[in-house]
């Protein structure tokens, strides 16, 4: 709305942000095969996956701006990445497919915890040998659906509202002096659901949802792959709209729901469903695709009534890209000897995929004293989307968006790579919070990618 010194003035309009562009939408289905192995969770007892709760998806949202530079955002339900080589090999397969440049590709993980294990070295553990299949299969999945929604990209709008669900609790818990991982409920955190409205003709064929929360509701009971809440989230949006739902992670490095580790997945559907709701409030308070509303005029009654009409709104033009990186600073390591003699006491499964994780976390990312932290930026007309592989805390989200206050901005964890690393306050450090032991970086580094983020934003938004 136009503020002037006068007040609101008849024809001033309520504002949408929007992108304008050429857009296309596709999926594919990437369930992956019954016994895979599944094993995310160091008290697990089995290996295999024994079924699927509910399908697994891989959507595509392709973006050609007014540059004509096509942009594909890929959806992905999955864990995460746990190899440098294996998110390299099938984002470049899919770059190669589509035959676009880094900078036109993220590939966003929605960080599942009942998913595949995507990591072709364990291929010599129980249900290893089904994963190199599947990450080929995946990357042909990420070029079929990319392709089919560049070539169906056609004029269209995607329309910007925010929403808010309380699903998402902090896990930061100190109980009897020790830090664990669970629900604070003294704790505030951060509840923004950021959506985007995608149409083509004045129908909406679309919907990206950006909300931050750990998928980590089934734990090692549940013996099924399953997305988690997102499932029943996109299932409820869809059934509503008739239109493919995209998910995307946020900056969810201490959130995650209230009630979580547990093997019914009836909770996962009950959590899915109560975003899925908040989506759809958020949605419904939206004008029809295109329109914004618009002062009319006044009609006497009992009391004056200002009448706000829709009206056709332009705007939201014009598409710039960015891959970028920052350099961020190493804590000092312990050896994986050193960390093998301070887990001995604790349980060989948990030990053993501790253990894995550590190696894994430091082959192919740290190479010298610092390292190169990568970031992808987008801004598509109004809007402006980041990604970046890590796993920061909601304060980067919370900082951009205080930041720009009128720019939606789509913050995304585990997008891209390499970098798989949480990036936690220097409170976190100091409480000796689980991801400032588990991740390689010093103190500092999230406000450093605070830092660099809120400066690629401000570029990219610069005339």
């Amino acid at each position: 709305m136009n503020d002037t010194a006068s007040g609101t003035r008849f024809g001033d309009r309520i504002r949408v942000p929007r992108t304008r562009a050429r857009i296309g939408v596709a999926r594919r289905d990437i369930t992956p095969p019954l016994g895979i192995r599944a094993k995310n969770w160091g008290p697990a007892e089995w290996e295999r996956s024994e079924g699927a709760h509910r399908p697994f998806e891989l959507t595509a949202l392709a973006v050609i701006g007014d540059d004509d530079r096509p942009r594909v955002l890929l959806a992905v339900d999955g864990t995460w990445w746990r190899r440098v080589a294996d998110e390299r090999s099938v984002r470049g397969a899919i770059l190669s497919g589509l035959g676009l440049d880094a900078e036109q590709l993220m590939l966003s993980l929605s960080h599942t915890h009942a998913g595949a294990v995507l990591c072709a070295a364990d291929a010599h553990l129980p249900g290893g040998e089904l994963i190199p299949g599947y990450l080929e299969a995946l990357a042909a999945a990420g070029v079929a659906a990319g392709r089919e929604a560049l070539e169906g990209a056609r004029p269209g709008l995607i329309e910007w509202t925010t929403g808010h669900c309380a699903l998402a609790a902090d896990r930061e818990l100190d109980v009897d002096g020790r830090a664990l991982v669970g629900c604070n409920p003294e704790a505030e955190s951060d509840d923004t659901v950021t959506i985007g409205r995608i149409s083509v003709d004045g129908v909406m064929c679309g919907s990206l949802v950006n909300y931050a929360c750990h998928p980590t509701t089934l734990a090692w009971q549940n013996r099924e792959v399953s997305p988690d809440y997102v499932g029943a989230m996109r299932e409820v949006v869809e059934s509503a709209t008739g239109a493919l739902c995209l998910f995307v992670q946020g900056a969810s490095g201490e959130l995650a729901p209230r009630e979580q580790y547990t093997g019914d997945v009836g909770v996962a559907d009950r959590h899915g469903r109560s975003l899925g709701h908040a989506v759809l409030a958020a949605l419904d308070a939206l004008p029809v695709p295109g329109e914004e509303l618009t002062l009319d005029g006044v009609v006497e009654s009992g009391a004056p009534l200002a009448i706000w009409a829709g009206h056709s709104a332009a705007g939201g033009d014009g598409a710039v890209g960015s891959v970028t990186s920052v350099e961020l600073p190493l804590r000092k390591l312990p050896t994986i000897d050193d960390l093998t003699e301070e887990w001995k006491d604790i349980d060989p499964r948990s030990r053993e995929e501790r253990l894995s994780r550590a190696r894994n976390l430091r082959e192919g990312y740290i190479d010298g004293p610092t390292v190169e932290h990568p970031v992808w930026a987008w801004r598509l007309g109004d809007a402006v989307i980041v990604g970046h592989p890590g796993e920061a805390y909601s304060r980067l989200q919370t900082a951009l968006r205080r930041r720009f206050p009128k720019t939606p901005i789509v913050v995304m964890n585990l997008t891209n790579g390499p970098g798989f690393v949480y990036l936690p306050t220097r409170d976190a450090y100091a409480r000796g919070a689980y991801q400032a032991w588990q991740t390689p970086l010093a103190p500092g580094a999230l406000e450093l990618l605070e830092e660099h983020a809120i400066a690629v934003v401000a570029s990219l938004l610069s005339p």
